[in-house]
């Protein structure tokens, strides 16, 4: 009996019922008709429990999960339900999901046709890495009388891992290959000059830069030919992430280190298809999680697997056991991506020596965050005294942050200011440029 349910619809017949032996005590006449009408709600009920026991398996259903989760983004769930019974049924679908979202009023109702059967899906949405577990597949089966539900549970304790964004790579893929992000419009990158690598030598058709006529080769053939380059293949591009306190900051329920790891997917998704090398490492207040940047086919999955179960913590990061690592592990000019988050051109003048270190040996782009509510407070028509502060609060961290800019652009290195939202793509349209400038 532990999966026979009463519906509503059960508890407002007795209710009737109830009413109807009320008015039987004031109209003796009306006691015929209560009697009638409790016996006609007993017999639907005992109707309705053999229609829906009679048969052993007779709704079937999987939930269908995919491999892993995608952090941050929207993932698909689908649920495939059957009805074995012979006469239309109504479904009310209650997944047990992970604990981790916090949903305590999911259900979802369906409506399946005899012999046939529904499929559907749902939408998650994580905002941690890590495992995820799945409860009790449910589904409470009802007839059209509706007073009683049969309930059928399936697929106990599934475990399902949230990996850093991926669902999105495909995207990023076909956006890099043609030099153009989607990022207010259509931003084209435009080459400037060649990147080292000479391909072959081709007929010129017009379009073709006049710069690159191969003036001995025309001689030689009587027509106008031109040399073909390409991108400079076996980069070597280092991301390393700050898993300091500075990276706690919350922002649309991911903080600025998941940002920065979905980041750090993306770009090396970019890179690997354009035939570069991606190494990564993590820092606080020791360097961990280093994988060697190579482009060998699992490079990828190696990468997605050291970013995995990064955790912040409150230490604040040691830049200087920083620099001792790249200079001990990466001896050849290479691309250094940098994840941290500056707040005060304090906290980088106490840096500085060691960014510039780096810098002096590698391309140094350093990557950190706009304060979402702090641009909500600037340019706004402020009502109150209260409003007025806090606007030209706003506004002076904000101007702190450009001079944060100008300092490091002093020293020959790059950064990147942007929004967590807008990440993925400005650190690979920052990528691009460097390969389209042949400046690596």
């Amino acid at each position: 009996m532990k999966n026979v349910f009463l519906n509503n619809r059960f508890f407002f017949a007795l209710f009737g019922v109830g009413i109807c032996y009320v008015l039987a005590f004031f109209f003796p006449i009306l006691m015929g008709v209560a009697h009638g009408f409790l016996i006609v709600v007993f017999l639907a009920i005992f109707v309705d429990y053999l229609l829906l026991f009679r048969e052993k398996n007779a709704v079937q259903a999987q939930r269908i999960l995919p491999e892993k989760l995608s952090n941050g983004d929207q993932n698909s769930i689908k649920v495939d339900l059957k009805n074995n019974y012979p006469f239309q049924i109504k479904t009310v679908t209650i997944d047990e999901i992970p604990f981790q979202f916090q949903k305590r009023d999911f259900f979802i109702e369906r409506s399946i046709e005899a012999k046939k059967n529904v499929l559907f899906e749902y939408v998650l949405e994580p905002k941690e890495r890590g495992e995820y577990s799945f409860g009790n597949l449910n589904i409470f089966a009802q007839t059209s009388l509706g007073f009683v539900s049969r309930r059928f549970t399936f697929q106990k304790d599934e475990l399902v891992p949230s990996y850093p964004s991926f669902i999105h790579l495909r995207k990023y893929e076909l956006m890099a290959l043609q030099n153009e992000l989607l990022l207010g419009g259509i931003k084209k990158i435009r080459k400037l000059g060649h990147t080292m690598e000479f391909e072959q030598i081709k007929d010129y058709i017009p379009g073709d830069d006049v710069r690159t006529i191969n003036w001995k080769a025309t001689s030689k053939r009587n027509q106008l030919m031109v040399n073909q380059f390409q991108d400079e293949k076996s980069q070597r591009i280092f991301m390393l992430i700050d898993k300091g306190r500075t990276m706690q900051m919350p922002f649309n329920g991911l903080s600025l280190l998941d940002y920065s790891i979905n980041a750090t997917m993306a770009l090396s998704h970019i890179i690997l298809k354009k035939n570069d090398r991606a190494g990564m490492m993590t820092f606080s207040k020791k360097a961990e999680n280093k994988v060697a940047a190579d482009n060998k086919s699992g490079q990828l999955k190696k990468i997605s697997q050291a970013l995995y179960n990064i955790q912040t913590n409150f230490f604040e990061s040691d830049f200087s056991r920083l620099y001792q690592e790249v200079k001990l592990h990466i001896g050849q000019r290479s691309l250094i991506v940098l994840f941290t988050n500056f707040e005060t051109l304090d906290a980088v003048n106490r840096q500085m020596k060691y960014l510039r270190g780096i810098a002096k040996n590698h391309l140094l782009v350093v990557i950190f965050f706009k304060n979402a509510e702090l641009q909500s407070l600037m340019n706004t028509n402020p009502e109150n005294i209260q409003a007025v502060y806090d606007e030209i609060i706003a506004e002076k961290l904000e101007y702190e942050k450009k001079l944060i800019i100008q300092q490091l652009r002093k020293y020959g290195i790059y950064t990147v200011y942007t929004l967590p939202e807008n990440l993925n793509l400005e650190v690979i349209n920052k990528y691009l440029e460097i390969k389209a400038r042949g400046i690596l």
